[in-house]
């Protein structure tokens, strides 16, 4: 009773079928590209290696930064309110 109705889904028009044209592989000047990709990808994952590794040393190091910098308001707090009494 309460069930929506649905449009009819419109089927698409038949396509004509080209038959596709081969053409022969272009020819190389002799040397294979395969390794320089690998030397590519490899270069590429070591880079965002890198950059992982020096974005995570440079987080340590503000973390540390900002831990030493709250250390020292304490002890500068303490001590001059050590030298009021």
């Amino acid at each position: 009773m309460f069930r929506p109705k649905l449009p009819d889904v419109p089927t698409p028009p038949a396509l004509p079928v080209t038959p596709q044209q081969t053409q022969p592989p272009a020819s190389s000047a002799g040397r294979p590209v395969a390794p320089y990709v690998g030397i590519g990808a490899g270069a590429v994952a070591a880079v965002v290696v890198v950059g992982i590794v020096l974005t995570a040393l440079l987080a340590a190091v503000a973390v540390s930064a900002v831990s030493v910098a709250i250390a020292a308001v304490v002890l500068r707090s303490l001590v001059s309110s050590a030298h009021k009494r």
